[in-house]
């Protein structure tokens, strides 16, 4: 599954014999580490999507608006567990090591989920079927919570020399990858069946359809080498030693994600904001969802080369910076003229900032915590970000929305959160050229 050649060397200051390589990671072993976030995302927009179907399915139905409430705060229970998950895989993959982590959070994803797709509806067998559900989501959330830690060690450290931010940029434009799918699933579903077929059986099918790329993740990843006690070999360009105190990292890093992960979720919402605040039709909203996962997939790729080139920091900062003076003028736009086109473009731009800076900023962690506390330290840092900010930023920005009687409050929400963010960035270092 990769070409690896091993050279025994001394002992690396980290207390860990140091094992040199050239391991070459082929496709098939990129696929394997990042299958979970690609899943990840794809969950989340098709929870999304047919929550409302959810929620009269397998939720008590007194009124529409309780049982899909009941559906969405379920679906946030998933985010309370992605914390524990980041401490347990994380330790578990600076310890036992990437590989070893990675088999056990996919295994717990596909109990997760099918516990999701396969739940009898509520008539069928009453209160069990909303506790079958919560207790699902909680797998789901810790299987999810311990994957980017784990994952993202494991890309930058089986990756070429030179070439680590792009190979560690296939763990967001995974996320991308699993939000364009979702957004073709939700408008072909929304095309072709019926409300009744809907609720009866067709949320289902979205779900399990995602579960058939587990049986080949589970595979690639019994196949994929170990990275833990893996070292490169010195050069001229990776030489350097750039860790802080492991603590002050931590909450450096989670200022980082901060921005990425507020823009993110509001470009998640953009389908939802079309028709709420918009008033535009279901099919043209759709769109929006297409267009962010289309660009997030690209423009991560494109970060991830770009912070190659030129560094980790200008490539994660400058597009954050443009973000916090750019989204209001976006939505301005958007409000100004609704147009299905104008819809995809400012959904679209917003994106394409979002993944170039979060590339960028998804190796630089990792590279920045010592070999010891990167799966652990990346984890932690990524879980509380998305449980804190990923997790109420919707809620957040339709608050805004109704109490300021303002379309554009969710940018304002965006802008404030890149500001915060661009300043983390400046205290992260330089990464490019250090030592993995």
């Amino acid at each position: 599954m990769s070409a690896t050649l091993l050279e025994v060397g001394s002992t690396d200051g980290e207390g860990v014999g140091e094992i040199r390589n050239t391991t070459v990671a082929t496709r098939s072993v990129v696929a394997a580490a990042v299958a979970g976030n690609a899943l990840e995302f794809y969950d989340f927009i098709t929870y999304a999507f047919f929550a409302v179907y959810i929620g009269k399915s397998l939720f008590p139905d007194h009124t529409a608006y309780i049982s899909l409430l009941m559906s969405v705060g379920v679906f946030g229970i998933g985010f309370l567990a992605r914390p524990l998950g980041g401490v347990v895989f994380g330790l578990m993959g600076d310890r036992i090591g990437r590989r070893a982590s990675l088999i056990v959070t996919i295994g717990l994803m596909t109990v997760g989920t099918l516990g999701v797709a396969l739940t009898p509806s509520f008539a069928s067998i009453g209160i069990a079927a909303p506790v079958i559900v919560v207790i699902a989501r909680l797998v789901q959330g810790l299987a999810l919570g311990g994957e980017v830690g784990p994952s993202s060690a494991f890309l930058v450290e089986a990756a070429p020399a030179g070439k680590r931010g792009l190979y560690a940029s296939w763990q967001l434009g995974s996320q991308g990858a699993g939000v364009l799918v979702a957004g073709i699933m939700g408008f072909i579903f929304s095309r072709v069946l019926s409300h009744a077929d809907m609720l009866a059986w067709g949320w289902r099918v979205p779900f399990l359809i995602g579960l058939l790329i587990l049986p080949l993740a589970v595979y690639l990843r019994h196949a994929m080498p170990e990275t833990l006690h893996v070292r490169p070999k010195p050069n001229a360009a990776q030489g350097n030693r750039v860790h802080k105190a492991p603590g002050k990292l931590l909450m450096i890093a989670v200022g980082v994600i901060l921005g990425g992960t507020v823009s993110t979720y509001v470009g998640s919402y953009m389908t939802t904001y079309a028709i709420t605040a918009l008033k535009m039709p279901v099919s043209a909203a759709m769109g929006a969802t297409v267009a962010v996962g289309l660009f997030t997939l690209v423009f991560s790729i494109v970060g991830g080369w770009l912070s190659d080139r030129y560094g980790r920091k200008p490539v994660m900062l400058w597009p954050r910076v443009v973000a916090a003076v750019a989204t209001v003028p976006a939505f301005l736009l958007l409000n100004a003229a609704p147009t299905p086109f104008t819809l995809v473009l400012v959904s679209a731009f917003l994106a394409a900032l979002t993944a170039i800076s979060g590339a960028a900023s998804l190796v630089a962690i990792p590279e920045a915590f010592a070999r010891r506390h990167r799966a652990l330290g990346l984890g932690v840092a990524y879980a509380i970000g998305v449980s804190i900010f990923g997790g109420t930023t919707q809620f957040i920005i339709t608050w805004l929305i109704h109490v300021t009687g303002n379309a554009v409050a969710p940018a304002w929400y965006v802008t404030i959160a890149s500001i915060i963010t661009a300043v983390a960035m400046l205290a992260m270092p330089e990464t490019r050229d250090a030592s993995t």
